[in-house]
């Protein structure tokens, strides 16, 4: 199972873990993904994904329908 969203597309970043002396050490900055269903009453029926909890506000904001088009998430 890979950690990606799959609305946003959002997914693990490189970055540098930096002590006090200034030395670098790669880590990994992992994201909040989270498995949720929603329910679309168009066709009347749950559907389950992995999302990032960014989208999670982005569709308690705007709705799942919306979010499914501005995201062209297929289901």
């Amino acid at each position: 199972m890979s950690k990606v969203c799959e609305f946003t597309g959002k997914k693990v970043m490189i970055g540098n873990k930096v002590s006090h002396s200034n030395k670098k050490n790669k880590r990994y900055f992992k994201i909040n993904l989270c498995k949720k269903r929603f329910f679309i009453t168009k066709k009347n029926k749950w559907i389950t994904v992995k999302v990032s909890t960014y989208a999670i506000r982005i569709i308690n904001k705007i709705g799942i329908e919306k979010a499914l088009e501005r995201f062209k998430y297929k289901y």
